[in-house]
């Protein structure tokens, strides 16, 4: 059980500790918050409330007369204040099941129905000179995420932003969480991604991340980003970091993605991209960047091993929602075969830094800016070595946008076209395209269906008509004719396309 105490001089700090609280509640969590009349309970559930929906001007009725008040966010938050309740059983009337199910729970007058609240959160706030005194337990889990959200408040107090609100912006669909830094009239970004541990072993004594080179730490972020700067590309700038604790305080490079009305794909701006990304091939990079005195990075190989088992994940979860059933032994070792082979293949095309997920999600359109600075690169911490083209492939067969056959063609082009160096040779690059393009489609097969079975998000589903429409594309290369036999034979590109 966790416990704490902290003294609020005034509202300002309760609205920051109601922050605080909201960025680390999950569904499921019930907060019971006790004290007297007048002791502050429902300026902390209306900072949670306002917190959790990203709105400080929203308006939070106190719920004395009817009970409870409902809040449809991105988690939904009902309010509940049990002042007047004559008994507990009164509380299935008022939908309290449904709600501890449904969402988050902020329970004033607790004490009303003590047994209904047994392993909630317990808040108990009191009188202290002219503020409070707050007293917070908690069971293992919310107590654990409870604790690093105040070391978040107190990396933004050691970083010189004392009173800055904080809003939740995003988790990824890594272990990676980001929040929106409103300090002194601008705004920055916080990357919350505590260092990977206790992964399960999958092979060879490794886990998954470390096989696929997945980045461990905010260290990679921290080093690719100073690199990408300081060849003159627009990655965030590290205004403070705390490496032990994943957690990096970075510029805001803004809101303006990629994508036009009805998530339709602009295409100056996947041009422009193209163009970009020609110019970062061009470069030669050191093989250590700069992070912090005496602490450099070094992108790991895109190598085979990280290859291989990226694709493997079409075996591992796409197949058996197509088969109803694991895949046999000679199914996966005639995968590995033609796999292999194909990775032989790109051992020999040009290698550069790759950034491995430039689409666009993660790039920025900067309209007012020129040059390179009009995109910004964001989420760029799983930067490896490797083959140039599969950066292309990831902007080209973006995974969240529908790229039309004309469209892909073009940025094919003008990447080419932004090409000078000796080593560039088209035909070669055309095969390696159409290989990387076809293992990042397989990988992406298996992380969607992984997403929806094991992680619980169901939305990613909607893409896989998109994914089997690309490979369908570039399996008509001639370097992919085995791969694609395979493929087709164990019906992976059957189903709806776009």
């Amino acid at each position: 059980m966790f416990s704490c105490r902290r003294i609020l001089p005034d509202e300002a700090a309760s609205a920051r500790l109601g922050e605080d609280l909201a960025l680390a509640l999950r569904q499921g969590d019930v907060v019971a918050l006790h004290g007297d009349l007048g002791a502050g309970k429902s300026t902390l559930a209306r900072a949670a409330i306002r917190a959790i929906a990203g709105d400080r001007q929203l308006e939070v009725p106190s719920p004395t007369f009817t009970f409870v008040q409902s809040y449809a966010l991105r988690i939904p938050v009902h309010h509940f204040d049990l002042y007047r309740l004559s008994h507990p059983e009164e509380l299935e009337e008022l939908g309290l099941s449904e709600a501890m199910a449904d969402g988050i729970v902020l329970v004033e007058w607790p004490e009303r129905a003590p047994d209904a609240f047994a392993g909630a959160i317990k808040i108990t706030l009191r009188e202290h000179g002219e503020g409070r005194e707050v007293e917070m337990e908690a069971p293992l889990d919310a107590a654990e995420r409870i604790a690093h959200s105040l070391k978040i408040r107190e990396f933004l107090d050691r970083a010189g932003h004392t009173n800055a609100q904080r809003t939740y912006l995003l988790g990824d669909a890594s272990i990676r969480a980001y929040e929106t830094i409103e300090s002194d009239g601008g705004r920055l970004i916080l990357m919350d991604a505590p260092e990977r541990r206790d992964e399960p072993i999958v092979r060879d004594g490794l886990p998954y991340s470390r096989i696929a080179r997945l980045a461990q730490s905010v260290t990679a972020f921290v080093g690719v980003a100073n690199a990408l700067r300081a060849a003159s590309f627009c990655a965030p700038q590290i205004h403070a970091q705390d490496l032990g604790a994943g957690l990096l305080l970075t510029e805001h490079l803004g809101d303006k993605h990629f994508l036009g009305k009805e998530r339709k794909p602009i295409r100056e701006r996947y041009l422009t991209a193209a163009g970009l990304l020609a110019e970062l091939h061009e470069r030669s990079w050191p093989e250590r960047f700069p992070v912090a005195e005496g602490i450099e990075y070094t992108p790991p190989p895109y190598d085979r091993a990280a290859l291989g088992i990226e694709t493997e994940l079409l075996l591992d979860w796409y197949l058996p929602i197509v088969k109803e059933r694991a895949a046999t032994d000679e199914e996966r070792k005639e995968f590995e075969r033609l796999w292999s082979g194909l990775f032989d293949r790109l051992e020999a095309a040009e290698q550069t830094l790759v950034l491995r997920d430039y689409h666009s999600p993660n790039i920025i359109w900067r309209s007012e800016r020129k040059g390179l600075d009009r995109l910004g690169l964001v989420d760029v911490q799983d930067a490896v070595w490797g083959p140039g083209a599969y950066d292309v492939a990831s902007l080209a067969l973006d995974a969240r946008v529908t790229i039309s056959e004309e469209l892909e063609r073009s940025i094919v082009g003008i990447y080419c076209a932004g090409r000078r160096a000796p080593r560039f040779d088209s035909a070669s690059f055309e095969e390696a395209y159409a290989i990387t393009a076809a293992q990042r489609n397989t990988k992406l097969l298996g992380i969607f269906v992984r997403l929806c079975r094991r992680d619980g998000k169901p939305v990613y589903l909607r893409h896989l008509p998109r994914i089997r429409t690309y490979l369908n594309r570039v399996l008509a290369h001639p370097a992919l004719s085995d791969l694609g036999a395979f493929y087709r034979e164990q019906g992976f590109l059957d189903g709806e396309t776009e």
